[in-house]
């Protein structure tokens, strides 16, 4: 049977819960044990695909097409294992199950509660992950924070399986704040003290206390934490605010957490940690040989949590290439025909990023033209492609009118249209073209030499494609289709071959991209970059040398 590590938070949100849980299972990977991570998050709604960026960051999709929360990418991207549509739960889809049930008479006539219905609804689904000997250890992360209304459910359902599994079986890890007040010069335990008090008047005694902190803990500090919240004091661990998340796995070993939890569950044999690979990642990432400068053209760029999966994406490529990836945001709202070479001066490379909707939309298609008409490296992801074939078509193919029909449904040139299958699709969530598809690469293109083969599988998130219709037109211009999807012919790559770098992909390459494993695309984009940073400061230097000359 499978141990279960349940990580609830306290304090305040965005603490971290998902980077800790994400920590732990490294960890314990790292020693031999078979580790899967779920999220339980409080909200209604049944997935986060319906919710705007800005409420809740990316909505991060699964291979086998769940949108899930952003912190699934955490997951994946610490263990380099896929998650699945089990490893993410909302209130939403534990009431629409059992709601489900009691239309279909599965409760005898009885009255539905919140106790004892939703809780074994919930319990079934904690568990689930465990029961088929997948995985020795299951952790699970409570999303929101110890005493919010929408989180007592789940709270509940932990209660009884502290209660039910034996108690080798399960560990509770609450992660808490303790703040520094400058003022007065020092750490704060009343907060932590009050969080652990409120989980227990619910029934739920955390084993382990993880102390978010800015300053390090005495042993005084640690010491009273254990004393006010009923835990041994080398339960009490130590998270320091990290350089890089990457980092959070060896400060987590130094603290213990790892074989802390492991004795809780009754393990107490288990071999060292092979963490050589992580190592090595981090010292190619703390001490880069090299630096550049890409611009991310985005809607959403107030928010960094929107583009979290690119961002991360960008640490693991730069790392690959042992290069500093430095990002200058760019609102594409406010780009311009007449400022796009101020704003996108000083770059080596620009990003068109994903999204839905009008706004902002002529801007990115201002930076794509930017790009191409200036050898500038251009990488675009969904959204971003399709906005590079709308610019091709305009100011190349001569279709000034060219649009996408998301944008704009009468337009005279759809380069860019509806599927075909999402014409009839009136449900919003999780109705568009999710998951894994396949794609087969033309050789000797440019994404057959970053791939180095002909097969690739990549997830994606949309309901438009490039229109078939106009493809003749576009090839004979110069911008190909060089990967298509083999069974409906869906263009999935565009790219200039006459261009130094310029490639579009209707998917999202940046929800593979893992530590061990980085996403080819955004690795050979770097590389790109670096290059042309390298071409630029030669050429800066010959124009510089022959200055002095002429002034000697």
């Amino acid at each position: 049977m499978a141990k279960y590590i349940f990580v609830t938070g306290g304090v305040t949100s965005s603490l971290g819960k998902g980077i800790i849980a994400a920590s732990l299972a490294k960890l314990l990977q790292a020693r031999g044990f078979k580790v899967t991570i779920q999220k339980f998050d409080p909200y209604i709604n049944v997935d986060p695909g319906t919710l705007n960026p800005y409420e809740h960051g990316e909505c991060y999709v699964t291979e086998d097409g769940a949108e899930t929360d952003l912190d699934l990418g955490h997951y994946e991207r610490y263990l380099n294992i896929y998650t699945s549509q089990l490893n993410n739960v909302t209130t939403g889809r534990i009431y629409q199950t059992v709601i489900n049930k009691e239309r279909a008479g599965e409760f005898l006539g009885k009255t539905v509660q919140v106790v004892p219905h939703i809780t074994d609804e919930i319990k079934s689904r904690m568990l689930k992950l465990g029961q088929d000997n997948a995985y020795d250890i299951v952790i699970t992360e409570i999303g929101g924070t110890v005493g919010d209304i929408e989180s007592l459910p789940f709270i509940e359902a932990v209660r009884q399986l502290q209660w039910e599994l034996p108690d080798e079986d399960l560990v509770v890890v609450h992660l808490t704040l303790i703040p520094y007040l400058r003022a007065a010069k020092e750490l704060k335990t009343k907060p932590t003290q009050h969080s652990v008090k409120m989980m227990s008047e619910t029934g739920v005694h955390p084993d382990i206390i993880v102390c978010r902190t800015e300053e390090p803990l005495n042993n005084d500090i640690k010491r009273k934490i254990a004393l006010f919240c009923n835990v041994k004091q080398d339960a009490v661990i130590e998270a320091m605010d990290a350089s890089t998340i990457y980092e959070v796995p060896l400060l987590m070993l130094r603290e213990k957490l790892d074989v802390i939890c492991l004795r809780k569950l009754g393990v107490t044999i288990f071999p060292e940690p092979e963490l050589e690979k992580w190592k090595l990642f981090l010292d190619k990432l703390k001490y880069p040989k090299s630096k550049v400068t890409i611009g991310l053209i985005g809607k959403y760029i107030e928010l960094q949590d929107a583009y979290k999966s690119i961002l991360e994406s960008f640490i693991h490529a730069g790392a690959m290439n042992e290069t500093k990836v430095q990002i200058v945001n760019v609102h594409s709202e406010f780009i311009t025909p007449e400022n796009v070479a101020d704003k996108l001066s000083g770059l080596d490379g620009l990003l068109v990023a994903p999204g839905f909707g009008h706004r902002g939309i002529e801007g990115k298609i201002t930076a794509v033209q930017y790009a191409r008409e200036n050898g500038l490296p251009f990488f675009g992801i969904c959204l971003g492609m399709q906005m590079a074939v709308i610019e091709f078509a305009r100011n190349v193919l001569g279709l000034k009118d060219a649009h996408s029909t998301e944008m704009k449904e009468d337009t005279p040139h759809p380069v860019i249209n509806m599927m075909e299958e999402q014409k009839q699709v009136t449900m919003k969530g999780g109705t568009m073209r999710l998951g894994a598809y396949p794609c087969v690469i033309r050789e000797g293109s440019m994404a057959h030499r970053i791939y180095e083969t002909t097969e690739i599988s990549e997830r994606h998130r949309h309901r438009y494609e490039f229109n078939n219709a106009y493809l003749e037109q576009f090839e004979a211009a110069g911008m190909m289709a060089t990967g298509r999807n083999p069974e409906t012919g869906l263009v999935e790559i565009m790219e200039i071959p006459s261009h130094p770098y310029f490639i579009g992909v209707q998917y999202h390459p940046e929800l593979k991209s893992t530590v061990e494993n980085p996403a080819p695309l955004f690795v050979k984009f770097v590389l790109a970059v670096k290059r042309y940073n390298e071409q630029k400061g030669q050429l800066i230097g010959s124009v510089l040398a022959t200055s002095t000359k002429g002034t000697a």
